[in-house]
């Protein structure tokens, strides 16, 4: 029986004899051939190579001697790779991408050229003309440099925003002119320009015309390819009048439009019309609303009735008057027949108000409207809705207007012009 403490013992093992069990070489070498003295490389095994050390040759030694030690270039590709990137480009892409970019910077060049000298022309046909704003200036054709050395431009366009002219200012005036000879000291020094032919346009803007004239609180609209309609309100002895009234628009010489006004009619309410003038369809009178009330209202028919003058000229039989004057039936009837009304919005009131003011008054009247109404006559009026205008007179040369048409946004006008001089000629 084994004892607890009984160890047993293991027979001991060399480590490098497990080692040389491993070699896959022949195994009927005696261990004598096998030995440090006697292995050739040949015959070394895998872990006689693994712990083999190689030692370096003498001449390997001396080349590395002889060479600097330089840091290693961790740069990806090197600058010697990326020059020869560029350096396998053809010639001939090499001068195409150097023409882009010179006549890149030409183009550039001659466009801030061009720039400078639009806006320097715009300055000086503010002064030249007077104008309240320098217009808007663009010079066409390319390139603009070569044009400025040959001293003549293709086109110059011009584009005033508010030219004065009497009692408005035009809303535009555009105008082109080509074949512009420069008259000039170099390159950089304009003295002038002369402009031998030159087209455009004249517009006279309803939005325009509504804010200048809007004292009034008229409006102004297009009704046809040469009439305009006004409508709006006329302040008058402190009563706002409705207004109304057509406009015929026609040249005027070769530079002005003039208005030919007709159709003027002011409106006190529903009580009366005026219309300037001496006619016997002109003047003030009754609205045809205010002669229907009269059949309802008896106090203002009798007092219509009671005055002879007005009676002869209504056209009533006296024996009709004083019936009616008796009897309300009768003088309902009377006021609301068809002849009567007619007869009754014929009468000047105006002539009326000289003789029987307070009946004008008791009809609804204001004394001061009647004092002011005769006033506003046919001139005045027509001075008030003139949309007529003139263009300056140009320095030299010609400047004349044709083909005058109204259209929706107002009234254009065509330009033409020859022979003009801006600033200093030759």
């Amino acid at each position: 029986m084994r004892s607890p403490h009984h160890i047993t013992a293991h027979p001991y093992t060399n480590p490098y004899e497990e080692l040389g069990r491993l070699d896959d070489g022949p195994q009927d070498v005696g261990p004598s051939d096998v030995g440090p003295s006697h292995a050739g490389p040949q015959d070394l095994g895998p872990l006689d190579d693994f712990f083999h050390e190689d030692v370096p040759d003498e001449r390997d030694e001396a080349e590395a001697q002889d060479d600097p030690w330089a840091p290693p270039n961790h740069r990806r590709g090197g600058r010697r790779r990326r020059r020869g990137r560029f350096a396998g480009l053809p010639l001939a892409l090499k001068a195409v991408v150097g023409l882009v970019v010179l006549a890149s910077f030409l183009t550039l060049a001659d466009r801030w050229a061009l720039l400078y000298a639009e806006r320097r022309a715009a300055d000086t046909l503010k002064d030249r003309l007077d104008l309240a704003a320098a217009p808007e200036v663009e010079i066409g054709g390319f390139p603009f440099l070569t044009q400025l050395a040959d001293e003549r431009l293709d086109s110059v366009k011009v584009t005033v925003p508010d030219v004065a002219a009497d009692r408005v200012s035009l809303a535009q005036v555009t105008a082109t002119a080509r074949g512009v000879r420069l008259d000039t000291d170099g390159p950089t020094s304009v003295r002038g320009a002369d402009v031998p032919r030159l087209e455009g346009d004249v517009l006279l803007s309803f939005a325009d015309l509504n804010r200048e004239l809007g004292a009034s609180q008229v409006t102004f609209t297009g009704e046809g390819h040469d009439r305009v309609r006004a409508r709006g309100t006329l302040p008058v002895a402190g009563h706002d009048l409705r207004l109304r009234a057509e406009a015929r628009i026609v040249r005027e010489g070769d530079r002005g439009i003039a208005t030919h006004i007709g159709g003027m009619r002011l409106d006190i309410g529903k009580l009366a019309t005026y219309r300037p003038g001496a006619r016997a369809s002109e003047g003030l009178h009754l609205s045809r609303q205010s002669v229907a009330r009269f059949a309802h209202e008896t106090r203002k028919a009798k007092a219509l009735l009671s005055v002879p003058s007005i009676v002869r000229r209504l056209g009533v039989p006296d024996s009709v008057v004083r019936e009616a004057l008796r009897n309300e039936s009768r003088l309902t009837e009377l006021t609301g027949t068809p002849r009567f009304a007619h007869r009754a919005m014929q009468l000047n009131l105006i002539d009326l108000a000289l003789d029987h003011p307070e009946l004008l008054k008791l009809l609804g009247f204001d004394p001061a409207l009647l004092d002011a109404l005769p006033r506003l006559t046919r001139p005045v009026l027509a001075d008030q809705l003139s949309l007529g205008f003139r263009l300056p007179e140009p320095p030299s040369g010609q400047l004349r207007l044709r083909d005058v048409r109204v259209e929706k946004d107002g009234i254009r006008v065509r330009l033409e012009g020859e022979g003009l001089t801006v600033g200093r000629s030759r």
